[in-house]
């Protein structure tokens, strides 16, 4: 398997080299040459099998030779998740159900990547070093530092907005004591943290010294390691023979781009949901065509406050017939402008797999609160988000009553208990292992909006690992 990037100038890389470059020396996120096609023997031929052999057949065809120990890095990745079904289903009511994907190490779905990714750079790297920069709305971050601390030959640095995540989500980052870790709190939004990633990939110089490589979706590897859990969750409820919809909850794109992957794949997918916050771009771009920046608020679900959606760059070069001048030119405009003119045909070919919708701080609250009354079950914001969208009449019309509808639970409720609390009666618990978070020390530098000074803090990270000799 090859890869392109999805503004075309950049150069063409295996799985290994994706995984090592990030983002594209073009700017651009790099996508696959051509998709894997799988027939409906060879997905009723994965029915049955433990999550991790799934997940390696799933990505076989992503990784191509880049990865002989594809299956073995699997089997570590998820021998240590809470839930022997790795991502186990709960039905909800008829026709819905929720697939748990937070019974990883730091209680997000991000865990289900992260894992496994942490093992392939360091299986690429073979005593190499490395320096990862990232950017987090509250989950990646944890997920990141708990996949690659103390990882030898590679240094992670890992930004996210001040204030701006939870305590449970802070603490999970700042509390790791490990050498090769730094925390860098941003004095701005998630979207200010994600262009520092950018722009630190765009100084050549820095980029070549550093020998950086991304966390966040942006890398390829990121995305492929997603794709599974939406494999394992339509072949429980009967694909290839049936039909499903996903609702998930949705910020950088990311998560609802694997599924869409699954689905041109081969998966039999009737729709895909983009559950926003009031954060809502994604479902004004939907509804209207209308992908214009607004400022973001603050939310009970802060991994959702975007409006800079990364991840969208893929889906525009698939919905533009793989066109990466247009792609260019449609990006270069989007941050020029804070518009993103988005071609009708374009919009209309989206329109017919994607369906937005978006819920405020008081209908998550709500949504929370009637979901325990009803159900017994507990969900933390986003994913109660994404069971609303899942639940929503206007969309669940256009869905057959005959295909389930399988809402994306994304964070443990415990990462999120003063919201999940007020809105249900109930706080939600830390598991065992991380009962002493709150006493732990916090380990974290402050800094602006300021490519300068942030770069300052990754190089030092740098040089004092180095000096260490855990990264470089």
């Amino acid at each position: 398997m090859r890869y392109v990037s999805t503004r075309g100038q950049a150069p063409v890389l295996d799985f290994a080299g994706v995984l090592l470059a990030g983002l594209a020396e073009d700017g651009g996120l790099y996508v696959p040459e051509t998709w894997p096609s799988f027939s409906a023997a060879e997905i009723r031929a994965l029915r049955g099998l433990p999550y991790a052999e799934l997940a390696a057949r799933v990505m076989a065809p992503f990784v191509g030779e880049a990865m002989p120990r594809l299956e073995r890095l699997c089997e570590e990745a998820y021998v240590g998740f809470d839930h022997p079904a790795v991502v186990p289903l709960m039905q909800l009511e008829t026709g819905l159900w929720v697939q748990e994907l937070f019974h990883g190490p730091t209680l997000a779905f991000k865990d289900l990547a992260l894992q496994l990714v942490g093992r392939m750079f360091e299986e690429v790297l073979r005593g190499e070093r490395l320096t990862i920069v990232g950017a987090t709305s509250g989950d990646t971050g944890a997920a990141a530092i708990e996949a690659l601390k103390d990882r030898s030959g590679i240094a992670i640095a890992i930004l996210h907005p001040e204030g701006r995540v939870s305590e449970v989500q802070r603490r999970q980052m700042t509390t790791t004591a490990s050498a090769n870790v730094a925390n860098i709190a941003i004095r701005g939004s998630f979207d200010d943290c994600q262009d520092l990633v950018k722009a630190m990939f765009a100084d050549a110089e820095f980029r070549r010294e550093m020998r950086l490589s991304a966390v966040n979706s942006i890398n390829w590897a990121r995305i492929a390691a997603q794709i599974p859990y939406y494999f394992a969750a339509a072949l429980a409820l009967g694909a290839p023979e049936r039909e499903v919809a996903f609702s998930v909850p949705t910020g950088n794109f990311g998560n609802v781009l694997a599924a869409w992957a699954a689905a041109r794949m081969g998966l039999p997918v009737a729709r895909l949901i983009v559950a926003c916050n009031q954060n809502d771009i994604l479902a004004r771009f939907l509804a209207a065509n209308d992908m214009s920046v607004r400022p973001v608020l603050p939310s009970l679900a802060p991994s959702m406050d975007i409006q800079v959606s990364s991840n969208f760059e893929r889906l525009l070069f698939e919905l533009l017939d793989r066109d990466p001048q247009a792609v260019e030119r449609i990006m270069l405009g989007f941050r020029r402008e804070g518009r993103m003119a988005v071609p009708a045909a374009a919009w209309e070919r989206m329109r017919a797999v994607f369906s937005g919708f978006a819920l405020d701080d008081a209908g998550t609250e709500a949504e929370i609160g009637r979901l325990h009354r009803v159900s017994g079950y507990l969900a933390d914001p986003h994913s109660a988000i994404g069971i609303a969208g899942a639940r929503d009449a206007s969309i669940a019309g256009r869905i057959a009553p005959s295909v389930p509808r399988i809402a994306a639970a994304t964070a443990h409720p415990a990462k999120f208990a003063p919201a999940v609390e007020r809105a249900s009666g109930v706080r939600p618990t830390l598991p065992a292992r991380l009962a002493d978070l709150y006493q732990r020390p916090e380990h974290c530098a402050v800094a602006g909006n300021d490519l300068v000074a942030v770069e300052g803090l990754v190089r030092a990270l740098a040089e004092r690992t180095a000096g260490l000799g855990i990264a470089a």
